[in-house]
């Protein structure tokens, strides 16, 4: 499959007029806190983008470029739900306002989207030249599912500690106050710049994500070595994280088995990536166990009343 400078331009012309669209609607609301209804247009909309750039990747490349993309995406949009526990996380520990986590979220998601690129570019290269970094890659998946499936309150522990360091390491560049001001990440105060708490909310939850892409971008990996489609099924992913957060934050813990299935694909999947030169297990059927683990445990999740300590809020 080859992609054409063209094409990567038009991609980027795509997600560039779509985050210009929603940082629009984010001034519009003027601070507000997103509503459920907003949030659930919003997460429809992404999809259906992501959706509609399928369809092109079938008219320009094939059903098979299609077929993999689509599965690159699902898996990358199922991963992106793990991070929603943790932001849920850190913007408890930071206290941060509902009104203005849409703010840090959307700088969070365009760092996101740059860093992400950059580490695919040296993921590829890695691939390229030495074909034994596939088994280290396969490792950190198969880490990242235990990870997921053991967290615990050993998570919550790692947040808190993520968060004091942060605010340690912007200390070291410019003061800190511990009062909100607005959605502001940075004020002047007798003279001098000083940061805010929303800007350490950004810090954390960029350094999160930097653990995020190391899980998730292996994982692409084992979905296709193409750089165009694991690039693009990344970013939609990513692009519609802010409002999936919103839709889903305040019921996430109710999910009581997502994460143990995000554990199972990522163990499929590295189990996959580890298999490649002796068995290739077809895309198709990727994507069928990755949609079926998700459906599983979102009935069952359903079906099943929550445990007493996760109706609290």
């Amino acid at each position: 499959m080859t992609v054409s400078w063209w094409g990567w331009a038009l991609f980027a012309a795509l997600v560039l007029a779509m985050l210009t669209l929603d940082l629009r609607a984010a001034s519009r609301a003027n601070g507000k806190e997103q509503t459920l209804r907003s949030a659930a247009l919003w997460s429809a909309s992404w999809i259906g983008l992501a959706m509609l750039f399928g369809l092109g990747i079938h008219a320009l490349y094939g059903a098979d470029a299609a077929v993999t993309y689509l599965t690159a995406y699902v898996l990358e949009k199922s991963l992106s739900i793990d991070n929603i526990f943790v932001f849920v996380l850190i913007f408890s520990q930071l206290r941060t306002p509902a009104a203005q986590q849409r703010k840090v979220l959307y700088w969070g998601i365009v760092g996101a989207v740059a860093l992400r690129g950059a580490l695919i570019a040296a993921g590829m290269y890695l691939l390229s030249r030495f074909q034994w970094v596939t088994y280290p890659f396969a490792a950190l998946i198969v880490l990242a599912a235990a990870r997921i499936l053991f967290a615990g309150d050993q998570e919550r522990r790692a947040v808190v500690k993520a968060c004091a360091v942060c605010d340690s390491w912007v200390a070291r560049i410019l003061p800190v106050t511990p009062v909100l001001h607005g959605g502001r990440f940075v004020i002047r105060q007798g003279g001098r710049l000083v940061a805010t708490p929303l800007l350490i909310a950004l810090v954390v939850v960029e350094t999160t994500d930097v653990i995020f892409a190391l899980d998730s971008i292996p994982a692409a990996f084992a979905v296709s070595r193409e750089p165009f489609l694991v690039y693009t099924s990344n970013v939609f992913a990513m692009l519609g994280l802010r409002s999936l957060y919103f839709l889903l934050a305040g019921a996430i813990q109710r999910f009581r088995y997502l994460r143990a299935a995000l554990a199972a694909i990522l163990a499929f999947v590295g189990a996959k990536m580890l298999l490649s030169d002796v068995f290739a297990i077809p895309t198709w059927i990727s994507l069928a166990v990755i949609a079926g683990v998700l459906a599983c445990a979102l009935i069952i999740s359903a079906a099943l009343p929550p445990r007493p300590e996760l109706a609290r809020p």
